[in-house]
């Protein structure tokens, strides 16, 4: 089953008629400037996540607290 090349052929004939080729030639290219600028994006903001450093870790050396509340120290 699915689409024969020469139905597939009918159908871009048919389109073809309907729309004409400058049409499609600039909705295709439309189509292609749209995926390239949604890629562009992705690997845009996945670089800006590697290099954005943390700025709720806090660097510093730990040091235990001793604390004076009788009800812990039970």
């Amino acid at each position: 089953m699915g689409i024969s090349p020469m139905q597939l052929l009918i159908i871009l004939l048919i389109v073809a008629l309907i729309f004409g080729t400058k049409k499609l030639r600039n909705m295709g290219g439309d189509l292609g400037g749209a995926v390239k600028g949604f890629k562009k994006a992705i690997k845009d903001d996945e670089k800006a996540a590697v290099e954005k450093k943390d700025s709720d870790i806090i660097e510093g050396k730990a040091e235990k607290v001793e604390s004076n509340d009788k009800e812990q120290q039970k």
